[in-house]
């Protein structure tokens, strides 16, 4: 068996220089790194994991607790966790706390007796326990997709966090429908105690108020984040006496729901119900009409994650840090604009029209 000492020879360094580089413990002149991975590649050389973890207390791993891991974003978020982790010699350990605070609990407690390095969880929408273990065992976290509010005193847990903008978008999305005349806009909105529906509402209620248009609580309905729900959110909106004439759909989930809502009453989108949606996803351009929507940038969310807590691995007192980025716009023809050429299109970062809306840019908050 190949042992790092054989390695060592090989690459004529020492056996510390190799471990240096397998290890990633101090920097190493670019071409000693290339030599010793050489040296790796031909002698086909293994590390012992388990041997190393025994010694270094870090078994370099990662855990991470996302619900829905089917769904596109998440999916897309999932690649960009595992590109930074693998670059950093970090492999995961992947949990679905199903948005339930009880057995996201037990989740991360699993997780956490597998003894990996830190966590990467996306927090349910009561995650107080969540937290508490986290507090209590001193695990190295960050929050993803979803902000929980921490105390800011000095002895308080750090906690990184990531996620996109999400209000900012939706008073886009909001004041570009109303730029093309409608005066009633439904939205149907995520999970009640989710951060992300907390803003996407605070966003269309924004929208809705720079339009000049009244809030009318009937035409805010919450999908649960899901297919189902959100076909019977749009079911309980176009049942109203006046139904909206446009539609906002905060995940892309409840979008499909929504559609099969409208299909389902003989209507059309965009003749007889304009639609936008947040959340973008692979076969939205194949949509008839195809869907106008906000994109989050779910690859760089998952590698900027894997930053954060790579960079709180090697430095547990370093300053909590809120990261959010911006989202772009999709502009189609569900939302009743006429086609438009998809390079001029589907590459703006802002709103076309009337609403004069632009997205959020990216911008970072530290915490004491």
């Amino acid at each position: 068996m190949t042992t790092m000492a054989d390695v060592a020879r090989s690459a004529g360094v020492s056996v510390a220089t190799v471990s240096h580089v397998l290890n990633d413990t101090r920097p190493v002149l670019p071409h000693t790194r290339r030599a010793v991975l050489d040296a790796v590649e031909e002698l086909g050389y293994t590390p012992n994991t388990l041997a190393r973890s025994l010694v270094t207390s870090r078994t370099r791993s990662i855990g991470l607790a996302v619900s829905a891991i089917s769904n596109p974003y998440f999916t897309e978020i999932l690649q960009g966790i595992e590109a930074g982790a693998l670059e950093h010699g970090y492999g995961l350990l992947v949990a679905d706390p199903h948005d339930d605070p009880g057995h996201e609990r037990k989740v991360v407690q699993l997780l956490h007796e597998r003894r990996v390095d830190g966590m990467i969880v996306a927090p349910s929408a009561a995650p107080r326990d969540l937290v508490a273990y986290l507090t209590r065992h001193r695990v190295p976290a960050v929050f993803l997709d979803r902000v929980v509010d921490v105390p800011e005193a000095e002895d308080a847990p750090r906690f990184d966090q990531v996620c996109a903008e999400g209000a900012e978008p939706t008073t886009g999305l909001v004041g570009h429908l109303a730029g093309l005349g409608h005066r009633r806009i439904g939205l149907v909105a995520g999970r009640p105690g989710l951060s992300t529906t907390r803003e996407r509402i605070t966003g269309y209620r924004h929208g809705l108020a720079a339009a000049g248009l009244p809030y009318d609580e009937r035409l805010l309905v919450h999908g649960d984040s899901e297919a189902a729900g959100g076909e019977r959110a749009a079911a309980q909106l176009l049942s109203l006496a006046v139904p909206p004439t446009a539609l906002v759909t905060a995940n892309n989930a409840m979008t499909l729901g929504a559609l099969r809502a409208v299909r389902e009453r003989g209507l059309s989108v965009p003749g007889d119900l304009a639609l936008c949606c947040f959340d973008d996803f692979p076969w939205a351009d194949l949509f008839s009409p195809r869907l106008t929507a906000v994109a989050q940038p779910g690859w760089d969310i998952g590698a900027r994650a894997a930053r954060l807590l790579l960079d709180r691995l090697a430095e547990p007192d370093r300053p909590a840090r809120t990261v959010r980025l911006p989202c772009s716009f999709v502009h189609r023809t569900s939302c009743g604009c006429p086609e438009q050429p998809r390079q001029l299109s589907e590459q703006s970062g802002s709103f076309p029209g009337p609403s004069g809306q632009t997205l959020a840019k990216a911008h970072e908050r530290t915490l004491p």
